[in-house]
């Protein structure tokens, strides 16, 4: 009785005996196999003595199945796979009554056969699982999350459970272009990507019935298989989306705003969504000029210049539809890219524009002012509208000078130097067309609108172009006795002189301002005085007169 209760002990402990030598674990294991789960693993059976009677290696196909389904593998593989971590290799030893018992397996398994299994678990999932999501970097900002129905630009690692990878968007340096939620991508992406920030990089790990199911993809993911991707999100963008515009900074008064057919002269600094550079014109040193709403610019970038103030700053967001669309533009800007420009708006002008004057400050009893042939004496400082300084008559020792009307300054400094009292102070503004136009000058760049801080000091009136003296009143009539002083019928160089300046002193006439007046009466007594002799007679004034010749613009 006795040895019959001790060899029922020793069968019972003999169900139980199966051997587990877990010889390689792997550093992480974020799960074990539990019953119930599916399993893919690759196998070596052995017979004790060292002998092979099976292998899934050599069938090149891993084993698929679930644990604790009975039937699809004998009862010691499945509790021997029990607690298995991804990347673990174990060796179990079965005994007989959890193999295949009395009976063996055809030819292959003699009966009462312990058997032994090198195994390595590559694959575990659950028909319960989800969609698994592991934060890698954030960025600080989200400013946009990934929403069903938009369109996206990530770049990915992809890889099995086990780590084996299969493919990658960074080896091929382009990134994976796609519409979420809209049935574009497998299942298990379409719901990892959702909520993705621009910047953000997760890690989404899918079953394969929400992956590639037991078709698997192409030579490198198999069937049955989990896939992981570390995702990247580059890029967001939906097709109903609008520029968007951020103003950053706009300089307090604005006195004008941007509209269609303005011309503009703007800085910018180009990135992506995800802070990548492409393009600044500050890099270049030159600003970018064009015109507004007339379809010289990409469209987002037609519509974010309307509104805007000089000195203006704005962060405008511009979806590729708006911008370089599907195909992008050469290596610079991928397809689909939604672009970010920084702007800073310099100044802008209209081609209508006309000098805009502002008086700053005007003298009490202003009777005389400028006009065209007037030389006068002024003061000055231009700078561009953003305030940059170009030029300043305090960079001469000498005030400005110069002669009105004569083309002898750009023409919308001379019309804003027109009208002016002395001592009176304006600032005057110069569209381009009217100062160094599209070529700009020495200093000043294309297409600049200029802004001019000006003080009239000094005026003398002037007279028309090409004469050396004017009357402001009817001349003597006769002439020549009004000439003759000491009434002596000729007048000499001296005495023409007295008589010039005496006209000058009370009024009645008028030498060129800017001049030598002695030099001027000479030059006039020359061209009256015919034969050369140093006096002028009554005959060779009336000479000229009789003889219907039109005296020179200099003669009288």
């Amino acid at each position: 009785m006795a040895a019959t209760r001790k060899l029922a002990t020793m069968f019972v402990r003999i169900l139980q005996d199966v051997s587990v030598d877990r010889y390689s674990l792997p550093t992480f294991c974020p799960r074990e196999v539990e019953i119930g789960d599916y399993v893919r693993y690759h196998y070596t059976g052995t017979f004790t003595d060292g002998r092979k009677f099976d292998s899934t290696y050599d069938k090149g196909v891993p084993f698929v199945g679930q644990v604790g389904f009975e039937g699809k593998v004998i009862p010691g593989l499945d509790k021997g796979v029990q607690g298995m971590c991804v990347n673990e290799r174990r060796k179990i030893t079965i005994p007989p009554h959890l193999a295949y018992g009395v009976t063996g397996a055809g030819t292959v398994i003699p009966p009462d056969s312990t058997l032994v299994f090198d195994i390595l678990l590559l694959d575990v999932w659950n028909k319960d699982d989800e969609v698994e999501t592991r934060m890698l970097e954030r960025p600080r900002m989200c400013r946009r999350a990934v929403q069903a129905s938009d369109f996206v630009r990530y770049h990915y690692n992809g890889s099995l459970l086990n780590g084996t990878h299969f493919h990658s968007s960074h080896r091929d340096r382009s990134t994976y272009d796609t519409y979420v939620g809209q049935g574009d991508l497998i299942r298990g992406l379409d719901q990892g990507l959702l909520g993705m920030c621009i910047g953000e990089k997760r890690s989404i790990t899918i079953p394969p019935f929400l992956a590639y199911g037991d078709k698997g993809h192409g030579s490198k993911v198999p069937a049955f298989a989990t896939v992981v991707y570390e995702v990247l999100m580059v890029d967001v963008f939906n097709v109903k989306d609008d520029i968007k515009v951020e103003v950053q900074e706009i300089p307090q008064p604005c006195k004008r705003k941007t509209q269609v057919g303005d011309y503009v002269r703007y800085h910018y600094n180009a990135t992506f969504q995800d802070g990548t550079h492409f393009d600044s014109s500050y890099q270049r040193n030159g600003t970018y000029n064009t015109y507004v709403g007339m379809g010289y610019v990409i469209t987002g970038m037609d519509k974010a210049l309307q509104g805007v103030c000089v000195g203006e700053r704005r962060r405008v967001t511009v979806p590729p539809h708006m911008a370089y669309g599907e195909n992008g533009t050469g290596d610079l800007i991928p397809g689909s890219a939604v672009l970010v420009f920084d702007l800073l708006i310099i100044d802008f002008h209209n081609p209508k524009d006309l000098v805009d004057i502002k008086v700053t400050h005007k003298p009490l009893g202003c009777s005389v002012t400028s006009a065209a042939n007037d030389l006068i004496l002024y003061h000055y400082n231009c700078s561009l509208l953003d305030g940059t300084r170009l030029y300043s008559s305090d960079d001469s020792t000498q005030p400005s000078q110069t002669t009105l009307g004569q083309g002898k300054v750009i023409t919308g400094l001379d019309k804003g130097l027109q009208g002016m009292c002395v001592g009176e102070r304006r600032e005057v503004i110069v569209p381009p067309h009217l100062g160094h136009g599209e070529s700009g000058g020495s200093g000043v760049p294309g297409s600049a609108v200029l802004r001019f801080e000006l003080e009239l000091l000094d005026l003398h009136k002037g007279i028309p172009e090409g004469y050396l003296f004017v009357w402001l009143e009817d001349s003597p009539q006769p002439l020549f006795p009004a000439m003759d002083l000491n009434h002596d019928q000729e007048v000499p160089l001296q005495e023409f002189i007295a008589f010039i300046k005496l006209q000058v002193a009370e009024g009645k006439g008028r030498l060129h301002p800017g001049m030598d007046s002695n030099i001027i009466i000479r030059d006039m007594f020359a061209k009256q005085d015919h034969n050369a002799d140093g006096r002028i007679t009554a005959d060779e004034l009336k000479l000229q007169t009789d003889e219907g010749e039109v005296p020179a613009r200099d003669e009288l």
